[in-house]
C-alpha cells in the first residue's frame, strides 16, 4: 500500500530524480520505497508526509481515501463545525477498545440486539468505530450474510455532555445516528443514549434506546461477546443493560 501511494503521489512531479532531490532521499532508495521493497525510517517517513501534506495512514490506506477524509473533516468549510468535535474526542472521554452494545431490534420489536464494536484512533485526531451486523438481522431482511456485507463503520464526535457518531454499512444509502452519555457506575464504563435510523416514516420504530459497555483492549472479553452476538429475548439481557434500557418505558 505504501509503495502504491508513493507512486501515486510521485505522479505530480516530472521526474523521480527531481522529486528525490527535493526530498533529500537517494533515488535508488526512493525507487525501493515505491516498489515495496523497503520502508522508510520514522524520520524519513515524517519528511515524506510533510512534503506531500499527508499523514502516516499512507502506510495502510489508499492516499485518495486519506485525502477525502482530510478535506471533509478538516477542510476549511467544516473544520470549525464538525471537525472541532471530532478533534476534541479524547481517550478520557471515550476510550479506544471493544464495546458491547444492546438495543431493541428495529425489525423485530419483541427482540433485542447484542453486538460488539471496536473504537480506534488514527494519527490525524479522528476516532472511528467498526463492527458487524448480526447474521440473524441480515437473514431476517433477506440480505447477504458474508462479512463484507455485514460490516459497518463510522466516525465519532465529541458533544457537550456525550459522544455522537454516524454509522453506515459499505456503500449503503442509509445511515444511523447514535448519541451516548456516560452513566455513573462503579467502573465508569457504561454509556446510554439512543440510535436513530435514516429511513422514511413507515409505522416502524426509527429511534430506540441503546447501551454501550466498555470491555477494554483485550480480545478475550470481546470474543466472548462476539460468540453470543445477535437477537436475544428481554429476559436474557444482562440485568444492568436491561435497567438502563428501561424496556417498559417508551422512548421520548
Amino acid at each position: 500500500m505504501f509503495g502504491a501511494n508513493l507512486r501515486h503521489l510521485a505522479q505530480q512531479y516530472p521526474s523521480i530524480s527531481e522529486l528525490s532531490r527535493r526530498l533529500g532521499i537517494n533515488r535508488t532508495q526512493f525507487n525501493r520505497y515505491m516498489s515495496g521493497e523497503s520502508f522508510p525510517r520514522p524520520d524519513v517517513l515524517d519528511r515524506i508526509c510533510c512534503f506531500f501534506d499527508v499523514d502516516a495512514r499512507i502506510l495502510l490506506e489508499p492516499v485518495d481515501t486519506v485525502g477525502k477524509q482530510d478535506k471533509i473533516l478538516h477542510g476549511a468549510f467544516l473544520n470549525d463545525f464538525l471537525g472541532h468535535g471530532i478533534e476534541q474526542l479524547s481517550e478520557q472521554i471515550f476510550p479506544s477498545g471493544f464495546y458491547r452494545f444492546t438495543r431493541r431490534s428495529f425489525i423485530n420489536g419483541d427482540s433485542f440486539v447484542v453486538g460488539l464494536v471496536r473504537v480506534s484512533r488514527d494519527g490525524g485526531g479522528v476516532t472511528y468505530i467498526k463492527g458487524f451486523e448480526a447474521k440473524d438481522a441480515m437473514r431476517f431482511q433477506g440480505l447477504p450474510e458474508d462479512p463484507a456485507s455485514r460490516e459497518f463503520r463510522g466516525v465519532l464526535s465529541c458533544h457537550e455532555d456525550g459522544v455522537a457518531f454516524l454509522i453506515s454499512r459499505r456503500r449503503a444509502m442509509t445511515f444511523s445516528f447514535n448519541y451516548l452519555a456516560r452513566v455513573a457506575s462503579l467502573e465508569n464504563n457504561f454509556w446510554v443514549g439512543y440510535v436513530a435510523r435514516t429511513v422514511r416514516e413507515s409505522g416502524d420504530e426509527r429511534v430506540t434506546r441503546m447501551v454501550y459497555e466498555y470491555l477494554g483492549q483485550d480480545m478475550g472479553p470481546a470474543l466472548a461477546v462476539a460468540r453470543n452476538a445477535g437477537f436475544v429475548a428481554e429476559k436474557d439481557l444482562l440485568p444492568y443493560h436491561r435497567r438502563l434500557l428501561r424496556t417498559n418505558e417508551p422512548f421520548s
